[in-house]
């Protein structure tokens, strides 16, 4: 009643610390699903405690948390910056992140008290979504390397951003089309 509160983008209302049943940005509820539609990743709220494990475990900037779900899923799900952004700056309303800045003009991103005690609160639940993680990357660690299927996911990103800007003119299709064109022999001699 007398604290602060923030809107989620449904504009439904919340007081610092009831942050855990609100948000997620994939499938309803704000699931987050496995590629191909092989199951659920997080539940709603999960992430959050994910990202404040990660950063509990040491500072990090955005996309070294991206990366490292990822990793831990085997390349299975890789969350968007459009998703862990967004969650970073909850965290950090909350009172549950710091940020500082490193090399580059990156964020990066500390656990405060407050986070660590909101981790500590809900070790039970943080050690289960671990633990789902952990069978997810067992499950799926036979498949490709993640960072294969991150340079896959970039390729396929840039094209779709350049064609987004505009028409291209006869040259610089013929660059583009040259540039994949060596890749995909560069790929085939490997």
């Amino acid at each position: 009643m007398f604290g602060k509160h923030y809107h989620d983008r449904h504009g439904r209302r919340f007081a610092r610390g009831d942050w855990q049943g609100h948000g997620g940005r994939h499938g309803e509820r704000g699931q987050f699903h496995l590629r191909g539609g092989r199951g659920r990743v997080f539940d709603q709220g999960d992430l959050r405690f994910v990202i404040l494990r990660l950063i509990a475990e040491r500072p990090r900037h955005g996309y070294e948390i991206i990366k490292d779900i990822e990793d831990r899923l085997a390349g299975s799900y890789s969350p968007s910056p459009g998703v862990i952004y967004p969650t970073l700056t909850l965290l950090e309303e909350l009172g549950y992140a710091s940020v500082g800045a490193s090399e580059g003009g990156k964020k990066l991103y500390t656990i405060t008290a407050e986070g660590s005690a909101a981790l500590e609160a809900n070790k039970a639940t943080v050690e289960a979504i671990f633990a789902r993680m952990a069978e997810v990357n067992a499950a799926h660690g036979g498949g490709p390397k993640p960072q294969l299927v991150r340079a896959m996911h970039n390729l396929k990103l840039a094209l779709r951003m350049r064609l987004a800007r505009g028409p291209l003119t006869e040259a610089q299709v013929e660059a583009i089309v040259a540039t994949l064109d060596a890749a995909a022999v560069a790929v085939e001699r490997s």
